[in-house]
């Protein structure tokens, strides 16, 4: 089984447009337990996109490793796991029926599904039936517009589900409702297989606090750990904040593997990492997004990225050093 349950398990969660393959990489190295890939069309898979097989891709680094698929039609979802299945290395398939974004919605997709839950479970049971890789999991909200999370983890349990991850809130909810941490509790209450916690988890704290009201065998993080991978080390690892010089390598490590793995085009789609990087109180980081916003050449911003975070570096080494008077600034 490429998940041990024995212990709590700290997950990072898929966030479109961040959980690439560079950010999961750079999570793991920080202790994340399992890395799922961006949500990825199973219509897409089923026609063939280029760009969508390519968000397949892993890191060596990720093991084990989920890919998400979003989707509810049956005949679709064989064809994209056709697509999937010759893939090694990968352990999970997920199914996504939590996004609340319209487009997925109104394709009977994403919470979609939990205003339908016979659909859900058809749903659930086609990829048990036609994936061959060893685990399926289901990442689902508390309900669409009513809180239903015991009938929802029931209907993914009996459908084949290995485990859940349950987001606390309602499609209805969206990002800005109060989390219920109650109703997953409840979720967990109502089945047998494990049930992974998610939902505004952004501190050691809140992690252990979560983990004991709701009885869950792990949590989920997903905004918190943007611009903040080392969450996972804190949790596990119980380490404070990281210092300068190693957000620096971190920022440096993440942008060379944009580079990497999107040429060229991975300057541009880093900015919004080095948005989220220098969030934390760094001197001149407006101005400092101001500048990235507009590099497109790598090796500029490369060269931003090294003067911008080893700036406060160099500062500190600086003030630590005790001062020097010399005959000649006494006598000006």
């Amino acid at each position: 089984m490429p998940l041990d349950f024995s212990r709590p398990l700290y997950m990072l969660a898929p966030l479109a447009g961040f959980t690439d393959l560079p950010f999961r990489s750079v999570a793991k190295t920080f202790g994340a337990d399992l890395t799922v890939s961006e949500m990825i069309s199973a219509n897409a898979l089923a026609y063939g996109s280029r760009k969508t097989v390519k968000m397949l891709e892993k890191s060596p680094l990720e093991t084990p490793y989920s890919v998400q698929i979003a989707g509810s039609d049956p005949e679709i979802l064989k064809r994209a796991l056709d697509v999937i299945n010759p893939l090694e290395g990968v352990d999970i398939i997920d199914l996504n029926a939590g996004c609340p974004v319209p487009k997925v919605v109104n394709n009977l997709q994403g919470s979609a599904l939990l205003s339908d839950l016979d659909r859900l479970g058809r749903a659930i049971e086609t990829i048990k039936r036609y994936s061959d890789k060893p685990m399926t999991s289901v990442k689902v909200r508390i309900g669409f517009v009513e809180k239903i999370p015991g009938e929802i983890t029931r209907v993914c349990e009996e459908a084949g589900a290995d485990f859940i991850a349950v987001h606390g809130r309602t499609r209805a909810g969206k990002y800005k409702a109060p989390v219920d941490y109650e109703a997953i509790a409840e979720a967990k209450r109502t089945v047998s297989i494990p049930v992974i916690a998610n939902g505004d988890i952004d501190s050691p704290a809140k992690a252990r606090r979560v983990l004991e009201q709701t009885g869950c065998d792990g949590v989920m993080i997903g905004r918190a750990a943007v611009g903040n991978p080392w969450i996972f080390a804190q949790i596990k690892q119980g380490i404070d904040a990281p210092e300068s010089a190693l957000i620096a390598e971190v920022v440096l490590e993440h942008f060379d593997q944009m580079i990497a793995h999107y040429g060229a085009y991975g300057a541009i789609l880093f900015r919004k990492h080095l948005h989220t990087y220098s969030r934390a109180g760094y001197p001149g980081a407006s101005a400092f997004r101001h500048a990235v916003n507009t590099i497109e050449d790598p090796a500029h911003m490369r060269e931003e990225v090294i003067r911008f975070f080893t700036q406060p570096l160099l500062r500190q080494q600086w003030e630590s050093l005790e001062p020097i008077v010399c005959a000649s600034d006494e006598n000006g």
